[in-house]
């Protein structure tokens, strides 16, 4: 209770500071007003005034010895204008030349339109840095940059330069364009109407630059990305990528976008009010106020305690409810993943129009748990999936239980990445803070039946075989003992059934030692079961847990 009490006071201390600072927009609410205060200094702390850039603040590998990064660089820039003091503006301009210098800009390379990661780096697509998407380049730097520039022009364009409007005009050109390249399964992409979060900010961009360049073809292309995700979102009336910490944030803000700068005869427009509000459905039946949690499962997932990770949605909850009801720590440059709070500034800008989108049922679910239920929901990612995949989430005041089942094609979810696709997950609590505790199943299969029950976690493989194994990974509220089983499990009871018998192999993935590392900096211990030799059927296995 009083480490609950001391984070309210810090929380406290830091909004009172902000919000009574003269250097918010004075047309921003106060929960708007304390986020840009907050997201603003955290990136001020990067700025060099020498290059003009920010130095890298990720936190998602090793140090960057004092060099640049482009994207964190360029929201900063949207930062300092709605700031508008002493020489923000003159310091965002000078960013933005920069931003526009380092563009891609020869339409017969693959990433024609996207942006340099860091001005320091070789020329990409030579012998000395071959181009390696994702790697070298980066496609979606060009819906992350150019929705930025976007919000400049629409918001600031009276204190930019005529020479300034006019290189982002022609930046934004090349962006669409080059996203126009962008074909799932060709060239290493994997950008199909899936693909939520890119797919939404290329639609805007596309639709928002043909319009201003008067380029029908580019305002068509716009429009029929439009068409294509809002046909796969209402499907299910959920977004492909469902359920995640970060990625819902990213797509929230592109359907902000939509909803903000797109005239009413774009079908960007006409859907993106319900989309924000069937996503902030979801949100709410999911999101646990005492947690401060999305209850699993997660789609793609950068942590398993949002408390200990900064996920993108916490920015969105901040500007609904507060900031001492999301998952914010006072100090963010502690939370792993905290590199993404430089998006700060923007969501900041834009929160009047989605607060207003959001529902007052669901704020009021933000704010307070309402009780005891289970949730249902169907997400689909062709072509990665071979049918819906189905989400079953039970929430109780100090468990919750969530799992998929799928048929998919690939292995780690429609990202192919196993340590971000949690398809199984338990989060638990004793009602004192931070302390969650967490079990995540770590899949190594492409299709699993899941049943979830209250208190029950069900998984089947129904393509399973001798080779195939269960890997649980588990943490507990107050991690400081050791877990020889799992009746060492702090503030968990569980019992485990298995068909057929099997054999675990228990080990611990730590910082500093361990069978094995971290994954997204979160420690853990591992409980891999194997099958015996020759089985033949489906296995599974089955864990009831109570709260002590």
């Amino acid at each position: 209770m009083q480490h609950i009490k001391m984070r309210a006071a810090l929380l406290l201390l830091s909004v009172t500071v902000v919000e009574g600072s003269s250097s918010c927009p004075a047309t921003f609410s106060s929960n708007a007003c304390s986020l840009f205060e907050t997201s603003m200094s955290y990136l001020e702390y990067f700025w060099d005034p020498v290059a003009g850039y920010l130095f890298d603040e990720t936190d998602q590998g090793p140090a960057s010895a004092m060099r640049h990064e482009t994207r964190t660089s360029t929201w900063y820039a949207v930062g300092l204008l709605a700031r508008n003091q002493g020489d923000d503006v003159a310091n965002a301009e000078r960013v933005f030349k920069s931003v526009v210098s380092g563009q891609f800009t020869d339409p017969s390379q693959q990433w024609y339109g996207t942006y340099q990661k860091e001005p320091e780096e070789p020329l990409v697509g030579t012998a000395v840095y071959p181009a390696e998407i994702y790697d070298t380049w980066d496609p979606n730097w060009r819906g992350f940059i150019g929705t930025s520039l976007i919000i400049a022009l629409e918001e600031y364009s009276h204190l930019l330069s005529r020479e300034v409007q006019d290189l982002l005009l022609q930046s934004l050109y090349h962006n669409a364009v080059g996203d126009s390249y962008r074909v799932g399964g060709v060239g290493g992409d994997n950008l199909y109407p899936c693909y939520s979060n890119p797919s939404i900010m290329r639609a805007v961009v596309s639709g928002w630059t043909g319009r201003r360049l008067n380029d029908t073809n580019m305002t068509a292309a716009g429009e029929m990305y439009g068409r294509e995700i809002v046909k796969l979102f209402n499907m299910t009336d959920t977004l492909s990528e469902f359920n995640s910490a970060t990625y819902t944030g990213v797509s929230l803000y592109g359907l902000t976008l939509w909803d903000k700068y797109m005239p009413a005869d774009s079908v960007l427009k006409q859907n993106a009010a319900h989309m924000i509000s069937a996503t902030w459905e979801s949100v709410a039946q999911l999101w646990h106020p005492g947690m401060r949690n999305l209850a699993g499962p997660w789609d793609r997932t950068y942590g398993w305690d949002m408390n200990r990770y900064f996920g993108i949605l916490a920015a969105w909850i901040w500007l609904v409810i507060g900031r001492e009801g999301s998952s914010v720590y006072y100090n963010v440059a502690v939370m792993s993943h905290h590199s993404d709070f430089a998006f700060g500034p923007l969501f900041a800008i834009l929160a009047d129009s989605l607060v207003a989108l959001v529902p007052d049922h669901v704020q009021k679910a933000l704010k307070t748990f309402q009780g005891e239920h289970t949730y249902h929901a169907q997400a689909y990612s062709p072509p990665f999936d071979f049918a819906l995949r189905n989400y079953t989430s039970w929430i109780s005041e100090k468990l919750t239980i969530g799992a998929i089942s799928f048929d998919e094609d690939v292995l780690g979810g429609p990202s192919t990445n196993l340590n971000s696709w949690s398809p199984a997950v338990a989060q638990w609590y004793q009602g004192n803070g931070n302390n969650i505790g967490y079990l995540v199943h770590h899949a190594t299969e492409s299709t699993i039946d899941a049943e979830v029950t209250p208190g029950s976690l069900k998984l089947t493989y129904p393509y399973g075989n001798s080779s195939s194994i269960f890997t649980f990974l588990l943490s507990s509220p107050t991690p400081n003992g050791t877990l020889l089983d799992w009746n060492d499990a702090d503030g968990l009871d569980v019992k485990i059934t298995t068909y057929p018998e099997m054999s675990l192999n228990l080990t611990f993935a730590g910082a500093f030692g361990g069978a094995s590392e971290t994954i997204h900096d979160f420690e853990f211990y591992n409980f891999t079961y194997t099958l015996p030799k020759n089985f033949t059927g489906q296995p599974w296995v089955q864990l009831e847990m109570t709260t002590e």
